[in-house]
């Protein structure tokens, strides 16, 4: 087991400096396999017969766009291929860490969101795109909410906005990562055979990592709905008739 954690490939690039090979390989290659699952989707389509791939990404479609909409109302509708696309898209990057891309040796692999690099920028997409919006349909009357209920909570209400995109960052970042570096320990464990006396406790917890994937799989989900559903609540406070 040679995976180091929080070790990443670098690249030294003009201007911008040190990148993060492996998470921008990663995600590029992530956006690939997005991309080929709705062509393979959309071909279905074109048959009368209505398949099961259809049914399930038609439901978590309408699932979205009905929350999109009961919190944003009509006008919510133009944003609802966005917040389909933020779900699909974080749903791939925390799943993509269940393959063992690096364990193999190969230049990536791991989920992208086990990097801030990646759930930064993500979550300023939501915050510029709430403040952006709001000034598009308040003017400048968006910035009153800063003074409610009253003008002496301005500094407090300022604050809040600015740690919106650092705990939706975090919230998505700590999650996926604690995940993967409970997964790394465990198999670590497995392949150092370790024993204690008699007890062999790396052929007890063989089965662990297959659990750990498992609740992994299921924080991914949950973690992917929770970061949509709070760009959706946030876009509609912006919008907010009364903001």
């Amino acid at each position: 087991m040679h995976e180091q954690i929080g070790e990443h490939i670098t690249w030294q690039l003009p201007v911008i400096g040190s990148v993060h090979a492996d998470t921008i390989v990663t995600t590029w290659l992530v956006m690939i396999v997005a991309l080929a699952f709705f062509a393979w989707v959309g071909v279905s389509y074109r048959s009368a017969y209505v398949s099961k791939r259809q049914t399930v990404l038609e439901g978590v479609i309408d699932y979205i766009a009905d929350l999109a909409k009961s919190a944003l109302g009509a006008k919510g509708e133009v944003f609802i291929p966005f917040f389909i696309a933020l779900f699909v898209f974080i749903f791939l990057l925390n799943q993509f860490g269940m393959f063992p891309f690096k364990v193999l040796g190969l230049p990536f692999g791991g989920s992208p969101t086990a990097d801030l690099n990646t759930t930064v920028p993500l979550a300023l997409i939501v915050f510029f795109m709430t403040w952006i919006v709001g000034f598009r349909q308040n003017g400048i009357k968006h910035l009153a909410h800063l003074a409610k209920p009253n003008w002496a909570l301005l500094p407090i209400n300022l604050l809040e906005e600015l740690a919106r995109p650092a705990t939706l960052a975090a919230r998505l970042f700590f999650n996926i990562f604690v995940g993967e570096l409970l997964f790394i320990i465990i198999a670590s464990i497995v392949v150092a055979h370790v024993k204690i006396g008699a007890f062999d406790l790396s052929l007890a917890v063989t089965v662990v990592p297959f659990l750990i994937q498992f609740f992994n799989f299921f924080v991914g989900t949950v973690q992917a709905f929770v970061f949509t559903l709070l760009a959706i609540v946030y876009l509609s406070l912006a919008t907010a008739e009364d903001h």
